[in-house]
């Protein structure tokens, strides 16, 4: 045939479709693992993609990543142009080709709760978002996921939804935190690792842990060298439970504010000392390891973590793009959208956390998608006291991190650092998280260049659009591509036809 590919020429973005169809060096029959109709926008499982912008091996430049049969095969650094003759590839020209996101904390609220969100709407706005693997946190559906059976609830609810790659947290809750074999029987049956609240987590079948319980769970997960995520902040002993003046607004985000203090954050950190000291070698439980979730205190919390890591403590921690794009200054009273625990804090605190992610004191950034139907965000009445807590964000995250950190100077190494190569050692995820030989051939291809804004003519494909705290903002980074196990599952405003994403579990 004498085509474009088959003449050896580079094909542009826009007749990719078209011209590989009809033109293919390296024919796959259809299925629905390779495409077409089904799982991908583009019909093959062997072709080659370029850019003057790869972000592999540490560094940014002229590359072609060649994938077959779902993963990555081979990579040219360099003047790819004259290597690839005779070759099909796509040609994304500047755009960046960077390892797809893996967002470790999000909720998608299934089986139970699929008002809230569902695994094919959350799997569709993570893909339009670069994000190629998720793990989903075990509250907020329901049941919630404590346990081998509703594990195996959990997965049966994902079957042919998922448009990309989803790993399972498991819960820590009292009822197994002491049952080392119901702890067991739950990380046997696939769950990369535990999640406990040191607080109300606002779910009934979903109790707080305190540090005893944390203790012996740590002692069951080091044996399986899984890590225990950990929601920490807890009342103060000597605060009564609201903290609260009652004639206070409770419309007022400063209401709010005061309601969860830094203190919350930081009575949790120094309860959970013996436990980080703990996993150090020699501990009782080394091995387990300690990560913290969204973390919002960047004074004293963070602090008390810096120093268990530098005492050999094996600690991780997280925060989220609202707590680096948001201050509290800025959130309008009244504005449910932005409620979220721990809370947004001041602009001086935003900094710091800027300072301390750049610095890697800080390792990683997650969505923290925790969306709920929208009327228990009590929009219209605006009381930040009694709405439902959660940024909906999933979507957003790669454009708002980039946005906002362009100020602070971040880079696109530090971007697929936070976002995809530390996510997936915290989950265990060994082939993901780079574009390396091997490695699955998840990737995301975005213009970081591209300005957009998110009016209501902007597609969003979340499950309720309106409760999202971005909406209205100007923001930079477009994604074009987003690639899942080689299958092109989102281009151009389109998703595949087929979810053919895969459920993960621990071995």
């Amino acid at each position: 045939m004498a085509t474009a590919a088959a003449k050896g020429r580079v094909l542009p973005l826009l007749a990719v479709a078209a011209a590989l169809a009809a033109a293919l060096l390296y024919r796959a029959p259809f299925s629905k693992s390779m495409g077409g109709e089904g799982c991908s926008l583009l019909p093959h499982d062997h072709f080659w993609i370029a850019s003057e912008r790869v972000v592999t091996l540490g560094r940014v430049g002229p590359a072609a990543v060649e994938v077959k049969a779902g993963l990555i095969n081979a990579i040219t650094v360099g003047d790819y142009r004259s290597f690839l003759l005779r070759r099909p590839v796509v040609d994304y020209g500047d755009a960046v080709i960077m390892p797809g996101l893996i967002d470790v904390h999000a909720h998608l609220d299934e089986p139970g709760r699929v008002e809230w969100e569902g695994f094919s709407t959350g799997t569709r706005a993570a893909a339009a978002g670069g994000i190629t693997t998720l793990v989903d946190m075990p509250l907020n559906s329901h049941p919630s996921t404590v346990s081998e059976e509703t594990l195996k609830l959990k997965v049966d609810a994902a079957k042919d939804k998922l448009y990309v790659d989803v790993g399972f947290w498991g819960g820590l809750v009292p009822e197994n935190a002491l049952n080392p074999s119901a702890l067991e029987s739950l990380l046997n049956a696939g769950v990369l690792g535990l999640k406990s609240f040191m607080c109300p987590s606002g779910i009934n079948d979903f109790p707080m842990t305190n540090s005893t319980h944390i203790e012996e769970g740590l002692v069951t997960l080091a044996k399986y060298k899984r890590p225990l995520l950990i929601h920490a902040e807890r009342i103060p002993d000597d605060q009564i439970e609201d903290g609260l003046d009652g004639e206070l607004d409770p419309k007022a985000y400063m209401t709010y504010l005061k309601s969860r203090p830094p203190a919350w954050e930081e009575a949790a950190i120094r309860d959970l000392q013996r436990a980080m000291k703990d996993t150090e070698v020699g501990g009782r439980s080394e091995g387990a390891h300690i990560h913290i979730v969204h973390l919002s205190d960047s004074k004293t919390s963070l602090g008390l973590l810096k120093d268990a890591k530098q005492n050999g403590a094996r600690v991780s921690i997280e925060t989220c793009p609202h707590y680096l794009a948001f201050s509290a200054e800025e959130i309008p009273d009244g504005d449910t959208r932005f409620k979220c625990a721990p809370p947004i804090r001041d602009s001086t605190n935003r900094d710091n956390l800027w300072e301390a992610l750049l610095d890697g004191h800080i390792d990683m950034l997650s969505s923290d998608h925790s969306p709920s139907a929208p009327d228990l965000k009590l929009m219209e009445e605006g009381n930040f006291l009694r709405a439902w807590g959660g940024i909906s964000s999933l979507q957003f995250v790669l454009p708002v991190t980039w946005s906002y950190g362009k100020k602070y100077g971040i880079s696109l190494n530090q971007l697929a650092s936070w976002w995809s190569e530390r996510p997936a050692m915290l989950s265990g995820l060994k082939k993901k998280g780079a574009i390396l030989p091997g490695y699955h051939a998840d990737i995301v291809v975005w213009k970081p260049e591209a300005q957009f804004h998110l009016d209501d003519s902007h597609a969003v494909y979340h499950k309720h659009r309106n409760i999202s705290a971005y909406l209205g903002r100007q923001l930079s980074g477009k994604v074009l591509s987003t690639f899942v196990g080689g299958n092109l599952v989102f281009a151009e405003d389109k998703h595949a036809k087929a979810a053919c994403g895969a459920p993960i579990l621990a071995k």
